[in-house]
């Protein structure tokens, strides 16, 4: 497993951590962990992406939009209590439109007849 390392993400409280590119299969990590800072093994939660296409490999795991909606309703209760803010309006809406944008290329897929399967 690796460390997710990116310039927004911050490692205060909790690191991400995922496979190495010789673990993984079509093209992209499907396994990660959030664990606390420091050397801690502990796991706090795992997720497991679909791995490969659908038609091709059956549902085996999280899709990306199944955990962008999860972001956005946690948002929108946060939204409707005593911690609303601005920013998490903002979030909310970047993240409807990461929906709408992996959205459309799923329908640009299904009309070329690929979606689901491994071919470009």
């Amino acid at each position: 497993m690796k460390k997710l390392e990116h310039d927004l993400l911050t490692s205060k409280y909790t690191e991400v951590w995922h496979e190495v590119p010789g673990e993984m299969n079509y093209n992209a990590p499907h396994h990660f962990q959030v664990r606390p800072s420091g050397d801690s093994l502990e796991i706090l939660g795992e997720v497991d992406f679909q791995e490969g296409p659908i038609k091709e490999c059956g549902v085996n795991g999280v899709c990306n939009e199944d955990l962008i909606a999860m972001v956005i309703t946690r948002l929108e209760h946060f939204q409707k209590s005593e911690f609303a803010c601005r920013e998490n309006a903002l979030a909310i809406t970047k993240l409807e439109e990461a929906l709408l944008w992996l959205r459309k290329r799923t329908m640009g897929r299904e009309k070329k007849g690929i979606e689901g399967t491994h071919k470009v």
